[in-house]
């Protein structure tokens, strides 16, 4: 079988454009420590980017961390903040844990939709605790010893 690939992709359309606002997929990153690096993904399917609020993606993070037991460890995180990690087809940060630049990146308006604050499908956004970042801010050294 032979697969022949064109040397012109314009005419693909992007994947952050293949579904429609009312239906996005979005990555969350869970962060438990900076210091640890200790993060786990959340994919949250057919999200209402029109109609969802940060709070909303707060609350819906939150409920799905609470009610499966594999994320167990991550039960007693304080989070409270979400911060643009990235978006599909765009440039990504050199830190594995999270943007340490870019702090306008912190979305700090629960009312706000997603559709307004620029999300799209295949976006990626970090939830955290506010302080611990702060913290890592000020000092941003990683860890590996228990």
């Amino acid at each position: 079988m032979t697969v022949t690939m064109s040397a012109d992709h314009t005419s693909e359309p992007l994947t952050n454009l293949l579904r429609p606002t009312t239906s996005a997929t979005l990555t969350i990153r869970i962060i438990k420590s900076f210091e640890f690096r200790t993060e786990r993904s959340l994919v949250l399917h057919n999200v209402n980017l029109e109609a969802t609020t940060i709070g909303n993606l707060k609350q819906m993070s939150i409920e799905d961390i609470r009610s499966q037991r594999a994320w167990r460890p991550y039960h007693n995180v304080e989070l409270d903040t979400v911060k643009l990690y990235s978006k599909a087809h765009g440039a990504k940060t050199t830190n594995l844990i999270i943007n340490l630049d870019h702090d306008d990146w912190i979305f700090d308006d629960d009312t706000k939709t997603l559709a307004e604050l620029g999300f799209e499908n295949e976006t990626e956004v970090s939830f955290f605790n506010r302080a611990t970042y702060e913290q890592f801010k000020a000092n941003p050294e990683t860890r590996w010893d228990a």
